[in-house]
């Protein structure tokens, strides 16, 4: 039997072996933050200050790129994430309302994670479907030219 300690440190080992095959490579940082988030599956604060330390670099400078790029989430992401389209297709479309009715489902803020760790909500931008507008994903899967009322089924599949 493995204690999470075990697998912590199995994860650390991982990013450590990343960053001592990248350290000294011009533009590291972004490519090492990657393979963290991979490793980890998000950027908490300790694994920041983590690849800071390794990289001799300020906290400051990894949470500056973490949160300026919208590719790297900063919080556990549940088994499945959800993001809606609210660019301007889709938003005039209604995708607003579906955004609504997921979160009433859900019971989960926008940006959170349901208490059971099942789903993540988040409004994105463009998701270039913008001819099926409203559309959401969930993980691979694409669906289009939604209504409110659809949702319950939609997520009763997972």
């Amino acid at each position: 039997m493995s204690c999470s300690c075990c697998k912590d440190q199995e994860k650390y080992a991982q990013l450590q072996a990343v960053i001592d095959a990248k350290k000294g490579v011009q533009g590291a940082l972004m490519p090492i933050m990657q393979e963290a988030q991979g490793i980890f599956g998000y950027l908490p604060q300790e694994v920041q200050q983590y690849i800071a330390d390794a990289l001799g670099i300020t906290l400051s400078e990894v949470y500056g790129v973490a949160t300026f790029y919208a590719q790297f989430v900063l919080e556990p992401q549940g088994e499945h994430v959800i993001g809606v389209c609210l660019g301007t297709a889709c938003y005039v479309k209604g995708s607003q309302a579906v955004l609504d009715r997921l979160s009433e489902e859900l019971k989960v803020a926008v940006g959170k994670t349901t208490e059971d760790g099942k789903f993540t909500l988040n409004a994105t931008r463009c998701l270039g479907a913008c001819g099926l507008a409203p559309v959401m994903m969930i993980g691979d899967e694409v669906y289009g030219r939604l209504t409110p009322d659809e949702v319950p089924a939609i997520l009763a599949k997972y």
